[in-house]
């Protein structure tokens, strides 16, 4: 072998190896998970009387889902003298008069709620949770995105815990409203489930940081000003927060058997700006903030943890470059009469992928799922994440080179279970040339299928069909997604309303 070729597989297996370490991290999640499991959540005293609790429910263009929202959370169960709720609406379409019209009618139902537009986006989500504050007289504030439907028992299930003058914030899980929609949203349901059931569980219980969602959480007020309050020098508001309030020595709590349901998207595009935008934000978070936590005096499991979590999403940037060297190892190889090396790929794929295989089925057992159900959508879960690897690998780029971008939202659609209320052109995902490029890696696995195929390297085979599904499944579906055709009639009689004051 030339040294050109000996360099090269040495860069191939250290990429496998590191990816392998991130793979077994999994299991240690697992692990933790079930040490811990029974280690169940009870709030520590019993609070004198209820507090004041203000609910923030920051939108921006949420003309589809926002009825629907302060609907659910004006349901919400608590004396309404100690309700506050600020609706946040950085909006520039229609939403602002569907927004405006729905707070009127909840205050003359005798909520106390108040509608807040603000005329720019000036920190975006961070910045309208910081202008709502200002005004806020809540001693406690809680959170929910346009697509969360809060169940009326969660602030009775939640404000307990605060009777601990140690807990600064309480997450409940997120549930799925739309998990029968498609495969597409069956298989983020999986995903999520596998982040909340097993990781926050393990991390929580474990005595490790995890972090506030953005949504279905609810703070101790003064958490948020003695972490510093909401910044936005990263796309991941909450994250950054979260891991300043722990620092500053504030417990977390989550309550896993308390959920919150919401909408994942129905489009491949706006899933794809979605994981870009959490992919950038925890890199960025990581850059920001991990010097400290290693020069901290936290202990060495906290120090650990922190690091695979922050940096977890620089798997997808070695998965991008793995994909790009492992039909070439396996041609090398084979010119040189090393078909038998191919061998040693074996434990660090199933490292990698034994690992993901065996954590979402134990996610999903959790969740109450039965036999196959756990099982079936795993092979296009694990392509799913393959395809995804380009565009998530970007996105951490763009955060390594310190490289800013706009928040840019995720569209709602209003889908429950298998059905689209209503979807506006303007609200899907951004397009952009990526399809090009997964679509390319598709075709690239292709001539290695027939490489294989033709040499007989049949043990190759599964890893390169995963590879080669996983990029061609997430370019074609980017590509069509704006030929896809639904509904444009109007979400609610508020919008003709609304159209009718307008023209008036």
């Amino acid at each position: 072998m030339t040294t050109v070729e000996i360099i090269f597989l040495g860069v191939y297996f250290s990429v496998l190896c590191v990816l392998a370490v991130y793979g077994s991290h999994r299991y240690r999640m697992a692990y933790l998970y079930y040490r811990h499991k029974f280690k169940l959540p009870t709030p520590r005293g019993t609070l004198t009387a209820l507090p004041r609790v203000t609910i923030q429910l920051p939108i921006f263009n949420e003309m589809y889902v926002v009825e629907r929202l302060v609907e659910s959370v004006c349901r919400i169960d608590y004396p309404r003298e100690l309700l506050e709720i600020q609706v946040l609406d950085d909006s520039t379409d229609e939403t602002c008069g569907i927004a405006r019209a729905c707070v009127e009618r909840q205050r003359q139902a005798g909520h106390d709620i108040v509608y807040v537009h603000r005329t720019n986006r000036q920190g975006f989500k961070a910045g309208a949770l910081e202008n709502g504050l200002a005004t806020a007289r809540g001693e406690f504030v809680a959170v929910f995105d346009a697509d969360f439907v809060p169940a009326p028992d969660f602030l009775l299930r939640t404000v307990p815990f605060f009777a601990d003058s140690q807990v600064g914030m309480v997450q409940v899980r997120w549930g799925h409203l739309n998990r029968d929609y498609s495969i597409l949203t069956q298989a983020q349901s999986i995903f999520l489930d596998g982040h909340f059931i097993i990781e926050h569980t393990a991390r929580n219980r474990s005595g490790c940081f995890f972090n506030f969602n953005g949504t279905a959480g609810i703070w101790r007020r003064v958490t948020i000003s003695d972490a510093g309050g909401w910044q936005h020098d990263t796309l991941t508001e909450d994250l950054d927060l979260s891991y300043r309030a722990q620092m500053k020595g504030w417990q977390f709590i989550f309550l896993p058997e308390v959920i919150s349901p919401a909408e994942v998207p129905v489009d491949m595009n706006a899933f794809k700006s979605q994981q870009h935008r959490w992919a950038k934000g925890s890199i960025q978070t990581a850059r920001k903030l991990l010097p400290m936590i290693l020069k901290s005096d936290l202990p060495f499991a906290v120090k650990r943890e922190a690091f695979f979590h922050l940096t977890n999403n620089v798997a997808y940037l070695l998965m991008v470059l793995l994909s790009a060297l492992m039909p070439l190892s396996m041609v090398v190889r084979f010119q040189h009469g090393l078909y038998g090396t191919l061998f040693l790929d074996l434990p660090f794929f199933l490292s990698a992928t034994a690992s993901v295989c065996f954590f979402y089925v134990a996610a999903q057992r959790e969740r109450g799922a039965k036999g196959w159900e756990r099982f079936k959508y795993l092979p296009f879960l694990m392509s799913l994440g393959i395809g995804m690897a380009i565009n998530n690998a970007r996105a951490v780029l763009e955060a390594l080179l310190g490289q800013q971008s706009a928040f840019s939202r995720t569209p709602k659609t209003g889908a429950e279970g298998k059905k689209i209320v209503a979807v506006k052109k303007s609200y899907r995902g951004d397009k952009t040339l990526m399809p090009i490029i997964e679509l390319s890696f598709a075709l690239y696995f292709t001539g290695a299928l027939w490489f294989a195929i033709d040499k007989h390297i049949y043990t190759s085979l599964p890893f390169i069909l995963l590879f080669q599904l996983g990029f061609l499944y997430v370019g074609v579906s980017s590509l069509l997604q704006g030929r896809l055709k639904f509904s444009e009639s109007a979400p609610s009689a508020v919008v003709a309303e609304e159209q009718t004051r307008r023209a008036a």
